[in-house]
């Protein structure tokens, strides 16, 4: 193991301030990510910043919305009953991740900012962009089936792993950006849409986010709408249990008198980032709720998609997905 250094932040300014000053460095809490990463050589951080102690670990509950502090349990926020009743898409999507043991220890700003389960760039045997810049990708024309149909390019067509920011994406919820001044300070405090969070892989798959070097995710704010009420999360994986998503699905529904007045939908496993499915909300919306409306959401729902050699399946399973995922919604009325 490569030397580094280790600080144990003691608020918010002086985590971003001891990440700032140190190139390279990594925050950690839970490190149910980094920790594997690091014993397989996939990163060597030359300083990790120890944020456990700050007190970004609340959930608190609005009329308008909720907040969930990054360093917040899985397990704690998958088991809140105002999550469970206003958000139940996030619910759905917590307890569909990772193992029991792991939401006990992983945190909600971790889950955002875990990296790709790709095989190629968990395994330093193989060239990879996201890994090493410029090394190039063996998962074009290599065994590509878990691999992205949306938003990737010639360097990269890997997936994002997490599971919580498909259903995050679906309610339109935004990050807490920390930094080390305060709101409205040059490097202070921001506001960011999940939508505009991740950033697609293009020429630099290693940069997946707009966090700038110091800082870090303070809470997600998800809006308490009739959306989110009726949201539903639905993954299929290779296995029941710990595993991650061949294709998800997060949708919300707005129905009055049978008609869908609005309609979100995102999906995971298919794009290199929490991919929102703009064809299948046109379809829904104004739409008389039911078997018509749901087939051609679920028609639309692979606009645009790009398959590689082996991941063509994926467009059937996401449109069957879709189509499940909103005749349970609608059951539930």
């Amino acid at each position: 193991m490569r030397p580094f250094d280790y600080a144990r932040a003691t608020s918010v300014r002086d985590a971003c301030e001891l990440a700032a000053a140190r190139p390279g460095a990594v925050f950690v809490a839970g490190g149910t990510d980094l920790v594997p990463l690091w014993k397989d050589a996939v990163c060597a951080p030359p300083a990790v910043i120890d944020i456990t102690r700050l007190s970004l670990d609340a959930v608190e509950v609005g009329d308008r919305e909720i907040a969930i502090g990054a360093l917040a349990r899985m397990t704690d926020v998958a088991d809140h009953p105002v999550i469970r009743a206003a958000t139940p898409a996030i619910a759905d999507a917590l307890c569909a991740s990772a193992s029991g043991q792991l939401r006990n220890a992983a945190t909600i700003g971790g889950n955002l900012l875990q990296r790709t389960r790709c095989s190629y760039f968990r395994n330093v045997g193989f060239p990879c962009n996201k890994r090493a810049p410029a090394s190039g990708c063996a998962a074009l024309g290599g065994h590509d089936h878990r691999h992205a149909i949306f938003g990737a390019s010639e360097h990269c067509t890997a997936t994002h792993a997490s599971d919580l920011a498909v259903a995050l994406l679906a309610l339109d919820a935004t990050v807490d950006v920390l930094g080390r001044g305060g709101p409205g300070d040059a490097g202070g405090d921001r506001a960011v849409a999940l939508a505009e969070f991740f950033v697609l892989p293009g020429d630099r798959p290693d940069r997946e986010t707009v966090l700038r070097p110091g800082e870090l995710i303070g809470a997600i704010r998800v809006p308490r709408t009739t959306l989110a009420r009726r949201s539903r999360y639905l993954k299929v994986r290779d296995r029941a249990s710990f595993d991650f998503a061949v294709v998800s699905v997060a949708a919300a529904l707005d129905i009055e008198g049978g008609v869908v007045r609005e309609a979100r939908l995102a999906a995971g496993g298919v794009g290199t980032t929490p991919w929102r499915l703009r064809g299948s909300e046109q379809a829904l919306a104004g739409a008389r709720s039911g078997a018509q409306a749901f087939a051609e959401a679920a028609a639309r729902a692979t606009d645009g998609a790009r398959p590689l050699g082996h991941n063509g399946f994926k467009l059937e399973l996401l449109r069957r997905c879709v189509r499940r995922v909103l005749d349970d919604l609608a059951g539930g009325a």
